[in-house]
C-alpha cells in the first residue's frame, strides 16, 4: 500500500482539489484524518492500539461532493474502500441485509486489490509462460503432447513421419534443429503481434462457482474453497485467436504464481489497519425508536451498526476480521432527521461533523471546467470519437451554469447530477447524429442552450420531468 508520508495535510488537499471544487472544511478534516493514520503506523505498538480512527459525518444534499471526496480519499493512498446505502440493512428479524456484510465486503474489495498487485508484479513473467504455452499449440517440440488443433500442416507432417527415424538419426535432428528454428520464428511474431488474429484452440481452467456455500461465510466457512480443495481442476476447450489467447493463458499463470494465503492475509491486514467505509444515507435511518410501520426498524439498525463501527471481529470465509481500525464516513442530507436524531452512542462514535454547502452558479461553473476530468473534457472528448468537435464558448457555459442553479433552486436540488441532466439534454442532437455524417467544429453559445433549454427551464413542472 502506498504510504502518505510525503503527503501532508496541505498537499492531500491539493490532490483533491483536481477533482473536487469547493468544500474545503471537508477537505481538510479527510486530510487531517488520513495523515493521523501514518502518524499512528509510526507510533509504538501499545500506543497504535488505543489511537482509534475519528469518523465522520458530512452533512449536505446530493451532488455536492461526499462520495466522490470519500473515494478519492481511498485512491490516494490505495486503501480498500466500500460504498453501503444504509437503508439496504435492516434490524435483525427483518428482511435485509446483515449489517457484518459491510466488512466481509471491504475485505473481498481489499484481497481483490492485493491479488490485482500481486498479478501484475507476476505479470512479465506470466506473459513469458503464456506465450509457451501458444507455442506448445503452433509447434510443439519433439515428445511434448500438441494443446489444441491449431497445428500447421507442416508440423503434422513431421509428426506422423517421426517413427520413421531413429531418435539420434541425422534426419531426426535436422528434423528438430528445423523445428526449433520455426518456434523461434514464431515466437518472434507472436512477441510482435503479428499473429494475433490467428484463430487457436487452447485449455483453460473452468471457473469455480462463487456461490457455493453462500451464507456459510458467517459462521466462517470457505465452502468454495472447501470443494474447489476436493474436487478436480475441469479444463474447457476454447476457441479463440492469439491475442485473447495471451489475455487469458497470462492470467491463468499470474494465478498459478501468487501465494493465495499470503494474498489472503495482506488483504485481510489492509482491511484492518487501511480499509474506508462510506455509509451513506444514514439520515434515513434516525430516529424511528418506539414507533410502529415502516420506521420500525430505524433504532435498530443503528445499534446493529454501533459495534461495527465501535469495533467488533466479524466473522467471513477468510476468518475472523476485526473492525476497530477501519475508518467509517458517514453521510446524509438531514433534511428532516438532524445527527442528534442518531442514538447517543452511534453519535459518539463519529466525533467529527462537518457540512457541505451548497453549489451556486460559481461552484457549478468551476465544476465543468476545473477538474481533472471535467465534464465539458468527457463531452468533447467523446464527440471528437465520431469526429465532431465542440466548442463551448464563455457564454455557453455561464448559461449551464445558471440554468442548473435555477432548477436546482426551484426544483429538488440534486447539486452537480444537474450538469448531467443538462448537458445531455444540449447535446442530445450530436450525440445521436454525430456517427452519421455530422462533424466538423460546432460552437455551443447561449444562444443555442437558451433555444435548447429556454422553455423547459421557465416551466416549473415541465423541468421537474425532464431535467
Amino acid at each position: 500500500m502506498r504510504e502518505p508520508k510525503e503527503l501532508t495535510p496541505r498537499q492531500i488537499v491539493e490532490e483533491l482539489d483536481k477533482y473536487i471544487v469547493g468544500q474545503d472544511e471537508a477537505k481538510r478534516c479527510v486530510a487531517v484524518v488520513l495523515r493521523n493514520r501514518y502518524r499512528r503506523r509510526l507510533l509504538e505498538k501499545d500506543l497504535q492500539d488505543d489511537i482509534v480512527p475519528k469518523n465522520i459525518i458530512m452533512i449536505g444534499p446530493t451532488g455536492v461532493g461526499k462520495t466522490e471526496i470519500a473515494r478519492r480519499l481511498a485512491k490516494l493512498v490505495d486503501a480498500p474502500f466500500i460504498k453501503v446505502e444504509a437503508t439496504k440493512f435492516t434490524e435483525v428479524g427483518y428482511v435485509g441485509r446483515d449489517v457484518e456484510s459491510i466488512i466481509r465486503d471491504l475485505v473481498e474489495t481489499s484481497i481483490r486489490m492485493v491479488r490485482e498487485e500481486k498479478i501484475s508484479e507476476f505479470e512479465e513473467k506470466a506473459a513469458t509462460a503464456a506465450e509457451l504455452r501458444i507455442l506448445d499449440i503452433l509447434a510443439p517440440l519433439p515428445g511434448r503432447s500438441r494443446v489444441g488443433n491449431a497445428v500447421s500442416s507442416f508440423f503434422d507432417r513431421s509428426s506422423n513421419e517421426r517413427s520413421a527415424y531413429d531418435d539420434d538419426s541425422p534426419a531426426a535432428r535436422e528434423r528438430d534443429d528445423e523445428l526449433r528454428r520455426r518456434r523461434v520464428w514464431l515466437r518472434d511474431k507472436l512477441s510482435r503481434g503479428e499473429l494475433d488474429k490467428e484463430m487457436v484452440e487452447i485449455e483453460v481452467e473452468e471457473a469455480s462457482n462463487p456461490n457455493v456455500g453462500f451464507g456459510m461465510e458467517e459462521m466462517g466457512i470457505d465452502m468454495s474453497g472447501i470443494l474447489g480443495s476436493i474436487m478436480p481442476k475441469k479444463n474447457k476447450k476454447r476457441k479463440v485467436n492469439v491475442g485473447e489467447a495471451k489475455r487469458l493463458l497470462t492470467q491463468e499463470e499470474a494465478e498459478k504464481l501468487i501465494d493465495k494465503d499470503e494474498v489472503t492475509q495482506l488483504g485481510i491486514e489492509r482491511a484492518e489497519q487501511s480499509g474506508i467505509v462510506f455509509l451513506d444515507e444514514i439520515d434515513k435511518i434516525a430516529g424511528g425508536e418506539g414507533g410502529g410501520g415502516p420506521d420500525v426498524s430505524r433504532g435498530g439498525v443503528q445499534r446493529d451498526i454501533l459495534p461495527i463501527v465501535e469495533g467488533s471481529t466479524v466473522m467471513t470465509k477468510y476468518g475472523p476480521v476485526r473492525s476497530d481500525y477501519v475508518l467509517f464516513i458517514a453521510a446524509g442530507a438531514f433534511h428532516v432527521a438532524k445527527p442528534s436524531d442518531l442514538i447517543p452512542e452511534l453519535q459518539g462514535r463519529f466525533p467529527i461533523r462537518v457540512e457541505l454547502d451548497n453549489l451556486g452558479k460559481n461552484d457549478l461553473r468551476r465544476i465543468l471546467l476545473e477538474p481533472h476530468n471535467s465534464l465539458i473534457k468527457q463531452y468533447t472528448s467523446l464527440l471528437a470519437v465520431d469526429g465532431v468537435n465542440i466548442n463551448f464558448t464563455e457564454d455557453g457555459i455561464d448559461a449551464i451554469a445558471e440554468i442548473a442553479d435555477r432548477v436546482n433552486s426551484n426544483t429538488e436540488n440534486i447539486g452537480a447530477r444537474r450538469l448531467h441532466t443538462i448537458l445531455e439534454k444540449v447535446l442530445e442532437e450530436f450525440l445521436f447524429n454525430a456517427p452519421e455524417g455530422i462533424n466538423g467544429e460546432v460552437d455551443i453559445d447561449r444562444a443555442y442552450i437558451n433555444k435548447k433549454l429556454s422553455n423547459i427551464a421557465k416551466d416549473e413542472d415541465l423541468s421537474r420531468f425532464i431535467l
